[in-house]
């Protein structure tokens, strides 16, 4: 019952995204997003570093986030071998292929995604592990590691300072920290109250961009590989990484929260990045129509078990 009451909202508004993509200009998702990204975000993550607890072992988060992510891209890259060697698979691991696999398995939606999975089951108390698992990890992973593994296993490499330029003018990476310095502001009792209904706002319009984006997702022929890449980093990873996590003193809800930032379906900037360095887009588009469906399953109840 608590698991429905955690999920039925999220459900919700994700199949209300998915609906509004049928209905709505093609070009409402794309707008959505950019007024998501520059201002809709950033400003979410100030209103919940407000209430976030920063204290104890809170800087875990980013250093387990790389090990995710450097799990997720060795195992991606051992499986590739594996079957490559193997007589009766002929040429169908191509560089594009394997560049699109692997970043599938290292990156996770831990930002529109993580955040509201993350404040649904442990509360704006503990955003401060999902905020610096995703900005200092996953954020910088996917635009600094995966860029090189795309630019390896792709179309050519692109200019560096291009990729410092899409980490550096991350509006969420500045309203992080900018969000550090304002909690320290008070505040009267009805800006306070309207801050956060304000973040909660953006968290559903969040959900509902992924729903319309999954309407439009319709690429189902690399779906084997695509439930390889999936189950390596939706499930493999979370549950090696989230069994030894009491040793570096993360327990209780601190745990669950950086296990379901661990256990997070593609990041739609691996789509991107596909895109950008022509890697495997069929296969990127399947692993993140799955995956983004699979978190309204019960994966729930084996990190929560851990």
């Amino acid at each position: 019952m608590k698991l429905l009451q955690l999920y039925l909202p999220l459900i919700i508004l994700v199949l209300s995204g998915f609906v509004l993509g049928s209905k709505l200009p093609a070009t409402v998702p794309l707008y959505l997003g950019q007024f998501l990204f520059w201002v809709g975000v950033p400003l979410s993550i100030m209103a919940f570093l407000r209430q976030a607890d920063l204290s104890g072992a809170i800087w875990v988060a980013p250093v387990i986030a790389w090990i995710a992510v450097f799990l997720g891209a060795g195992l991606a890259w051992v499986w590739i071998n594996w079957q490559s060697n193997r007589k009766t698979v002929v040429n169908s691991w191509s560089r594009p292929t394997q560049g699109s696999f692997i970043l599938a398995a290292m990156a996770g939606n831990t930002g529109y995604l993580g955040y509201p999975v993350t404040l649904a089951f442990v509360g704006t108390q503990y955003f401060g592990y999902a905020l610096f698992y995703d900005l200092l990890g996953t954020t910088l992973a996917v635009w600094g590691l995966g860029v090189v593994i795309a630019a390896a296993y792709g179309g050519g490499v692109k200019s560096q300072w291009q990729l410092l330029k899409k980490v550096a003018i991350n509006p969420s990476l500045w309203s992080f920290g900018a969000g550090l310095l304002f909690r320290q502001v008070p505040l009267s009792t009805l800006l306070e109250t309207s801050l956060q209904t304000l973040g909660w706002a953006i968290v559903a319009l969040s959900l509902i961009l992924i729903g319309m984006r999954l309407r439009q997702l319709n690429s189902w022929h690399s779906l084997p590989k695509a439930s390889i890449s999936l189950s390596i980093k939706m499930l493999v990873v979370p549950l090696l990484l989230g069994s030894i996590l009491s040793l570096f003193g993360i327990t209780g809800a601190a745990k669950l929260a950086i296990v379901l930032q661990m256990a997070m379906p593609p990041a739609f900037a691996t789509l991107v990045i596909a895109e950008v360095y022509n890697l495997d887009r069929d296969l990127s588009v399947t692993a993140l129509a799955v995956g983004s469906g699979g978190v309204a399953r019960n994966f729930a109840n084996l990190v929560m078990d851990i």
